[in-house]
């Protein structure tokens, strides 16, 4: 918005040449990570307050930690004041007519009010679970399946006049056309190597991604600032590779490929990077709020569409190696409880207790530990998923 604003000042007279700083990315970047911070933190007492008197608290599961049954009654929801920020940031200081962005948006909010319905049955209904898995996973693929028939095309073409054309062009060829190689799966520490996915494999690939990503998010968020703060390391790392996927100049000295609109994904990352710091102040523990699935599932879709854009989905899984785990170690869990309750007609665990930073807690790490050591942890894997930039 403020760079139409600049733009047409330019427009109007000579005088007012200095609005040219406007039309930089870093510079709209840094403005928007300011902004969104400075928003939440002046807006999250007054959240956090407002949550507290609908008394909005998060129950905690009788099976779950003891420790965290003094948890019980804190206001959660607070992935709204996280979406507020990136969204008012956002639209602040992006291209209005970057199509990128606004599909990360939207899709950014669509599982936002997903979360929104779970944590408001979890408070209303005082039920733990929430939304059944059954209907959360179906309005998810929803929003997945859509958003990846839309990105399939729209990552091929540089206009959405051409998106829907090349739609036209992939439906008259009896739904087989081949995609250019941008479109493959690309191999981090390999030059130029992609594999060819076609339109169906893109699609089945872009869900998992954007799906499997927000769940996962949502399975870490379980201790106080555990979540946010990976989210915002690997958010930052993937507008570093919407900024060079959105140069031809660098994308080409780099090896990659060149996305038009996709370098405008880097305002989205420094709004959420800024909206994720801001919230963790309230995070940090002991938490005064909780993002909720609200803020998880949102923020983990946002992370997945937005690797999906710049052809990083492997660099993700790395970088988000926190997150991985995490959901690995409840899908060992069922997958192994219910196959000795087959076998041996008792369910048995694998893990002492599952998600995976339970578990850590069970043996007798601190929460701090546990949150600390796993930052330390994404923060690594951070660098090495950088390094895929010249390390090809």
């Amino acid at each position: 918005m403020l760079l139409s604003v600049a733009q047409w000042l330019q427009g109007l007279s000579p005088e007012f040449g200095f609005f040219r700083v406007f039309q930089y990315l870093t510079f709209r970047a840094v403005m928007a990570a300011m902004t969104a911070l400075l928003i939440g933190l002046v807006a999250g007492p007054y959240v956090i307050r407002y949550l507290t008197a609908l008394k909005i608290g998060q129950p905690v599961r009788g099976y779950g930690m003891e420790t965290h049954l003094s948890k019980s009654g804190t206001p959660t929801m607070g992935g709204v004041l996280i979406l507020l920020c990136i969204a008012v940031s956002t639209l602040l200081w992006f291209d209005l007519s970057n199509r990128f962005v606004w599909i990360v948006l939207l899709v950014t909010l669509g599982f936002g009010a997903i979360g929104w319905v779970d944590d408001w049955r979890k408070v209303v209904n005082k039920d733990p679970e929430g939304m059944r898995s059954r209907e959360k996973y179906f309005w998810q693929s929803l929003i997945g399946l859509t958003a990846a028939l839309y990105l399939v095309f729209s990552i091929s073409e540089n206009s959405n006049l051409r998106v829907l054309e090349l739609f036209f062009r992939w439906v008259q060829s009896g739904f087989d056309l081949n995609l250019p190689p941008k479109a493959g799966l690309m191999l981090p520490f390999f030059k130029e190597v992609s594999y060819p996915l076609g339109v169906l494999g893109f699609v089945v690939l872009t869900y998992l991604v954007i799906v499997g990503s927000s769940n996962a998010v949502n399975l870490t968020d379980g201790l106080d600032g555990l979540a946010i703060m990976p989210v915002v390391m690997v958010g930052s790392a993937l507008g570093v590779f919407a900024y060079v996927t959105g140069s031809s100049v660098f994308s080409r000295y780099l090896l990659f490929p060149y996305i038009p609109g996709s370098g405008e994904l880097l305002i989205f990352c420094s709004a959420m990077a800024g909206a994720g710091l801001a919230f963790l102040w309230f995070n940090t523990h002991p938490a005064q709020v909780f993002m909720g699935d609200v803020g998880a599932l949102a923020l983990g879709g946002a992370l997945g569409t937005i690797a999906v854009i710049v052809r990083q989905e492997i660099v993700l899984a790395i970088m988000g190696g926190i997150f991985v785990a995490e959901a690995l170690s409840v899908m060992i869990q069922v997958t192994y409880f219910k196959y000795t309750r087959r076998k041996f007609g008792e369910g048995r665990r694998f893990f002492r207790m599952a998600p995976l930073h339970h578990h850590f807690e069970k043996t007798g790490w601190k929460e701090t530990q546990v949150v600390v050591r796993f930052w330390i942890i994404t923060m690594l894997l951070c660098l090495v998923g950088l390094s895929t930039l010249k390390l090809r």
